[in-house]
């Protein structure tokens, strides 16, 4: 069973992990709004997908703001995480999906296995904090609602193909 935790003002980062949940089936997946659970999920699930928007300029959405001191006081250790990030590449192209890439710096500080990075192929933007080391993937999916809304389902389909062996086994 995989942990899906998000944030969402907008109802993007909702509409994402609803995909994501009917790629892989409620059966093996529960869904956690952080805003109403916090992150009491991550102490009975060990594969975890943390979905959030980067809000503003490289900021991380409400709702988690909540909970970001916790993640510091979490051990990670023995749990497989994969990311998703929302963002504008367009009118926040120096700070497009950097709250993915925070969360992503955070969890795996505190020692867990990341899976599902994600290229930078097919996107414009001038920064992010969610790049990979040599540049040319993110750390987990990006996607954009705002500019790219007609390649989030194939892009979704894509990556959870992709990280299911990890997850499912």
């Amino acid at each position: 069973m995989v942990a899906i935790v998000y944030g969402s003002t907008t109802g993007n980062t909702e509409d994402a992990v609803a995909k994501i949940q009917a790629f892989f089936g409620e059966d093996n997946t529960e869904l956690f709004d952080v805003k109403d659970a916090g992150l009491a999920a991550l102490e009975y699930f060990d594969k975890l997908i943390f979905a959030l928007p980067t809000w503003d300029y490289g900021e991380v959405q409400t709702d988690w703001q909540d909970v970001w001191d916790e993640i510091d006081e979490t051990d990670f250790t023995n749990k497989t995480v994969a990311f998703v990030g929302m963002g504008d590449q367009f009118a926040y192209a120096e700070w497009f999906q950097d709250a993915m890439g925070m969360l992503h710096d955070k969890v795996i500080a505190k020692g867990a296995t990341v899976i599902g990075h994600w290229p930078v192929e097919g996107y414009e933007f001038e920064a992010s904090k969610a790049l990979t080391e040599d540049k040319k993937s993110f750390v987990g999916l990006a996607l954009d609602e705002d500019c790219q809304p007609e390649l989030t389902e194939q892009r979704v389909n894509q990556w959870c193909e992709q990280i299911k062996p990890h997850l499912f086994g």
